[in-house]
């Protein structure tokens, strides 16, 4: 079966976007079919692929050190859905972007992963070792910022959404190819449990 994942993502200045496209990327590479949503924008059509999705990969830009107020608006609009467990059990997982190189994402992809559990999600983690970070490395490294809970990306505040550092579109093209083998992975054993 062909596993279903939707992009959910909140972008104020492109930056972001740019990496959802990344993120989508990386899951059909890996074989999914692959939906990306703009959170602000969000269509009746839009919900409902969210609610018949395998996974969901949640991106937004951090701005004061969380979340955007776009995203955040997106999520309590879920009160209902996780009342009712409709996302229970999908594959989840989250990438971040912000100026300053740390810019406290990590608070960023913590927000999002709580978002996650509490609709019941199973969250998949980067699944990168830190690069940039010996004296042989390089910031063009996958990880070159070194988060291990999700893709975590910087850019200049002042650069164009096609300035976003090739690194980090990279980091987040292979998060979304973790999401769909890991998602494939999961339906796979739930047909197995099935038959058996």
């Amino acid at each position: 079966m062909t596993a279903a994942i939707a992009v959910a993502y909140h972008s104020g200045f492109g930056h972001t976007a740019v990496l959802a496209g990344a993120v989508a990327a990386g899951a059909r590479d890996g074989g999914a079919k692959v939906d990306t949503i703009a959170v602000d924008q969000i269509t009746d059509r839009d919900w409902q692929l969210l609610d018949t999705a395998d996974a969901i990969v949640f991106g937004s830009a951090t701005y004061m050190g969380n979340v955007s107020a776009g995203f955040q608006a997106f999520a309590e609009k879920t009160g209902r859905r996780c009342i009712e467990g409709t996302w229970g059990d999908k594959v989840a997982a989250g990438f971040t972007n912000s100026g300053g190189k740390s810019g406290d994402k990590l608070q960023t992809l913590v927000s999002l992963a709580v978002f996650a559990a509490q609709h019941h999600m199973h969250w998949v983690n980067l699944g990168l070792v830190a690069g940039w970070n010996h004296s042989s490395a390089s910031e063009h490294d996958l990880n070159r910022l070194g988060f291990f809970l999700g893709a975590g990306a910087a850019t200049d505040v002042d650069a164009n959404p096609e300035q976003v550092h090739a690194a980090d579109v990279a980091t987040c093209r292979h998060l979304g190819q973790r999401v769909a083998q890991v998602t494939g992975e999961l339906i796979a054993g739930r047909a197995a449990t099935a038959a058996a």
